[in-house]
């Protein structure tokens, strides 16, 4: 190999263990690596962004703004109210729930139909007294199975979809070409899940009843009229700097301030709401001019309109991770109180100042109202969901956003305009007709997910120019002896092993030269092996962090990482056989 190829395979060998170890994000790590490629020589400008002019990428992002739209109508709640119901069974439950996810998955990215579904799914399940831990793992699992249906389905199959374009003109794939397997994988998927899922999940107490007593994590004091902390600030009454304790709030003559600040005067009656352990209620007590609170009633039990108390589920991306809360300032960044956090499907227990934050935490928030639509994109949280909330209302534009999401569908399904043009042409329409804003479009593009996948097209062209792609197939080759169906094999059990590692769109991408290169030196069509990295790339349900529904429902859930191996495994191995099988007979060596 050239020096230029040995550069790019460093790189690369480098970029995988970073992403799976590292708290920067993969959009960070993979245009980090594009900016050493250009730097050492090894990529032109043109190649470097080359991904930022694919196909596949403005096809995602016309797909987030149909997305935003059903989104913003309520089209998804619509989808849940008419369809969950009251099944008597806990596999009619699996029934209802698991179907329409996964066809929804098949036209709408996984995240905003998981992030919609998890909600509702709690209160359900609070209804129907089952346990939501046999119900979310199946419902992420569910989404990924569907997205396996379509080129619509995911980011990946519309990211592999233009690489495949890009290299071979004449290879264009139909919308729902991959059904021939996508079909059969997702039947006998969601089968295991529905007969084996209640099996082999546990039913742990998890996030649904670790909240619903709030007297267990806050402690209530009451502002003594003839007291002397009357007229005094927060600053000067010494209730800023607590050891184990912070002020949540302040209840005052039936209106509520939220997320208190040190410049706030206290007044006579005040009832004052503090987050901590019990054990320091002592700390309180010596307080002069504080006494406990007289009402029976919790304060957080009530409802105000300058108050949402939410549950928000914490990203590997989050700032915060591994700093404790006090350190962080994060009631000076969010605008919101941490009042409890949930773990593994426990409370964490302690002086929460001193908590370190860890990737999948529940957090019990107390915020003003704007927090929830402020942050519901942010990269810090993963879901944030309004605690026992209702349901938000079905907009009368729903079926006009469902409308156009079918049109641009049929338009790329019947082949009248291809794929981009009919993301384009409904994201228009969307915009156009009000069932999406514009900030709305904007807050439901996935920056991430996107740079991610321009920067790998990038990475992708370095392996392609400097021969490493070829040099590495060329080493594939011999250890499969140029047996098409070990390539394929392998293949597949790369890309899946990748994925549950790193970012599934930049294994795909990356992974993609050096298999058409294999493909091209054997001489055998390369469609087998372009649909065996979509698949592969899907196949995430080993680990809560190998794919963003798992990580979604792990805090929730209160899983372990045992339980995603002992049910996703299986299901690996189920999909992965079934794939490999069908693959070869719908699209021939």
């Amino acid at each position: 190999m050239t020096l230029d190829a040995w550069i790019a395979v460093a790189v690369v060998a480098t970029i995988f263990p970073l992403m799976a170890a590292s708290r920067l994000g993969p959009d960070i790590i993979l245009l980090g690596a594009v900016i050493v490629l250009m730097t050492l020589g090894v990529l032109e400008p043109a190649e470097a962004l080359s991904g930022f002019s694919n196909s596949g990428l403005f096809t995602v992002a016309f797909m987030y703004v149909l997305v935003a739209s059903i989104r913003k109508t309520g089209g998804i709640d619509l989808i849940i109210r008419y369809v969950l119901g009251r099944p008597k069974t806990e596999r009619g439950a699996l029934v209802r729930l698991l179907l329409p996810v996964a066809s929804l998955s098949g036209f709408l990215n996984n995240t905003p139909v998981v992030a919609t579904y998890i909600p509702a799914v709690m209160s359900w399940s609070r209804r129907l007294q089952r346990s939501p831990q046999r119900l979310l793992m199946p419902l992420s699992f569910a989404s990924i199975l569907g997205g396996t249906i379509t080129l619509f389905g995911t980011s990946t199959n519309l990211v592999v979809h233009g690489l495949l374009v890009e290299r071979y003109p004449d290879l264009i794939m139909g919308l729902f070409d991959l059904a021939w397997v996508g079909i059969p994988v997702a039947v006998v998927g969601l089968t295991y899940l529905i007969i084996l899922g209640p099996r082999l999940l546990p039913a742990r107490e998890g996030l649904a009843n670790v909240f619903a007593n709030p007297r267990e994590f806050t402690i209530e004091m009451e502002v003594d009229r003839e007291g002397v902390l009357v007229n005094r600030t927060v600053e000067e009454a010494g209730l800023r700097h607590l050891q184990e304790l912070f002020l949540v709030e302040i209840e005052r003559d039936g209106n509520v301030v939220s997320v208190v600040g040190p410049g706030e005067q206290l007044k006579g009656g005040d009832r004052l709401v503090f987050a901590g352990t019990s054990d320091a209620a002592v700390e309180l007590q010596q307080i002069r001019g504080l006494i406990p609170s007289r009402e029976s009633a919790s304060s957080l039990e009530k409802e105000f309109k300058e108050r949402r108390l939410v549950e928000a589920v914490v990203s590997n991306q989050c700032q915060f991770i591994g700093q404790r809360i006090r350190d962080g300032r994060f009631r000076t960044l969010y605008g919101a109180a941490v009042l409890a956090i949930c773990r593994g499907g426990e409370r964490v227990r302690g002086n929460l100042g001193q908590v370190r934050l860890q990737p999948a935490d529940v957090l019990l928030l107390e915020a003003r109202p704007p927090f929830i639509e402020r942050h519901r994109q942010s990269k810090d949280f993963l879901l944030i969901s309004e605690l026992n909330g209702s349901a938000r209302p079905v907009h009368e534009k729903a079926p006009l956003a469902w409308g156009i999401l079918l049109g641009a569908v049929l338009l790329a399904a019947l082949g009248v305009v291809s794929m981009l043009n009919a993301a384009m042409l409904g994201a228009a329409l969307a915009l156009l007709t009000g069932c999406c804003s514009v900030d709305a479009a904007k807050r439901g593009l996935d920056s991430q997910v996107l740079l991610t996948i321009a920067a790998s097209f990038g990475v992708g062209a370095a392996l392609q120019s400097s021969g490493a792609a070829d040099a590495i197939a060329g080493g594939v080759l011999n250890i499969v002896g140029g047996n098409p169906w070990l390539l394929l094999i392998g293949t597949y059990c790369v890309v899946a092993l990748l994925t549950e590692l790193v970012t599934n769109n930049g294994a795909a991408v990356i992974i993609f030269p050096v298999v058409m290169a294999a493909a091209e030196s054997l001489g055998v069509n390369p469609m087998p092996y372009v649909v065996a990295v979509m698949f592969a790339a899907s196949a995430s349900f080993l680990t809560p962090i190998g794919y963003q529904t798992n990580l979604m429902v792990y805090g929730p859930g209160g899983y372990r990482v045992s339980d995603f191996l002992r049910v996703g495994g299986g299901l690996n191995v189920i999909t992965g056989v079934i794939a490999l099988v069908l693959i070869p007979f719908v699209w021939p060596f």
